[in-house]
């Protein structure tokens, strides 16, 4: 048998550190995508999972299955109730709505909202609200102040135009926040506060920008000096947001 050539035994060693090189790389691969699905974009999402780079991208689809999104609410114990498709003409209405009925109170009560906000708002009280509240202030939120989520309009209440995304439910207003120990934060109040409130409601506008495809703060122009918008406009499908 013929013996192998010093460039041969190169060639052949050089194939074998790639395969075990290619193997290794496999290998992490598999191991960070069962461990961070977040991070990655085909992963199915799972709302008990934590927030990833690819989350934000999979809430704003779930407008295209909605019961994908009611399945996913449910599989993550978050007991926010379907509620009956509201249609009011034109662009108007919604086929998704969720009332949202859960430990973190919504005031007024009765909030409805389309489901891919009701899902990110489930990830925004736990990973965004309750650590910023423990932060800022070592208590627990007891309630959000919104000024509503459905409304038959076109932005900024023209008479003509593009329609907002509160003509479909697929935004939130947050006006202020209620604590455990009696503390209140107001958006118009404390939102250029130097203290722990302004600080408060800021790290909520950083935090909402990683779920929401839309967040407008009172730093964005007058209209908004009152609350934060949160909304799940198509355009999050795409990978880019509005956070301002």
């Amino acid at each position: 048998m013929a013996r192998l050539t010093t460039q041969q035994t190169r060639r052949t060693l050089w194939w074998l550190l790639v395969l075990i090189l290619l193997a290794g790389a496999y290998h992490y691969a598999r191991e960070y995508v069962r461990r961070h699905p977040q991070d990655v974009p085909w992963t199915a999402l799972d709302l008990r999972d934590p927030v990833g780079r690819f989350t934000l991208r999979k809430l704003v689809s779930l407008g295209d299955q909605p019961a994908q999104c009611r399945a996913l609410l449910s599989l993550a114990g978050i007991a926010d109730v379907p509620v009956q498709p509201k249609r009011d003409g034109g662009q108007c209405g919604y086929a998704d709505g969720m009332r949202l009925v859960r430990n973190m109170k919504f005031a007024p009560s009765g909030l409805v909202t389309a489901c891919p906000v009701a899902a990110a708002l489930a990830l925004f009280e736990r990973d965004v609200l309750r650590p910023a509240a423990a932060r800022h202030f070592a208590t627990e939120i007891a309630a959000i102040e919104h000024a509503g989520s459905y409304s038959c309009r076109r932005l900024y209440g023209r008479a003509e135009g593009r329609y907002s995304e509160h003509a479909t439910a697929d935004a939130i207003d947050i006006i202020g926040f209620r604590f455990a120990d009696g503390t209140h934060v107001s958006l118009v109040r404390d939102w250029r506060s130097d203290g722990p409130k302004g600080a408060f409601l800021r790290d909520v506008r950083d935090g909402a920008c990683g779920l929401f495809a839309t967040v407008l703060s009172p730093d964005y122009n007058e209209p908004h000096a009152d609350h934060l918008h949160l909304d799940q406009a198509a355009r999050g499908k795409m990978g880019w947001s509005l956070c301002r």
